[in-house]
């Protein structure tokens, strides 16, 4: 039982991988995203991404953009969902690329 309720969970989130590749962020988000990234001279959205879910694997379920408290810089934030169905936050530092952190999302 336990067997087939893992194969049906593992087949469940990589469906909702491959149905939502490109609805991480909507068209607006992705363009804004992309448009800070090289006025900033950020790396893009597309290497982030790369970069978090090598940090992480999984689906990305969401992401953002953002700048940090007192103009240090930005930040691309992950949610990602890994093959167990947990979900994590992946922080990524949008100017050199490195990981900045990788947290379980509780809530």
């Amino acid at each position: 039982m336990k067997n087939s309720v893992y194969k049906t969970s593992a087949a469940t989130i990589l469906m909702l991988g491959i149905l939502s590749t490109n609805a991480v962020a909507d068209d607006d988000d992705l363009q804004e995203m992309e448009a800070i990234s090289k006025q900033f001279s950020l790396i893009s959205f597309d290497e982030a991404k790369a970069k978090a879910l090598a940090a992480k694997p999984g689906v990305v379920k969401d992401a953002d953009l953002e700048n940090r408290k007192f103009s240090k810089g930005w930040d691309y934030e992950f949610e990602i969902v890994d093959a167990d169905g947990k979900e994590w936050d992946v922080v990524i530092d949008a100017k050199t690329g490195k990981v900045g952190s990788i947290k379980r999302d509780w809530f």
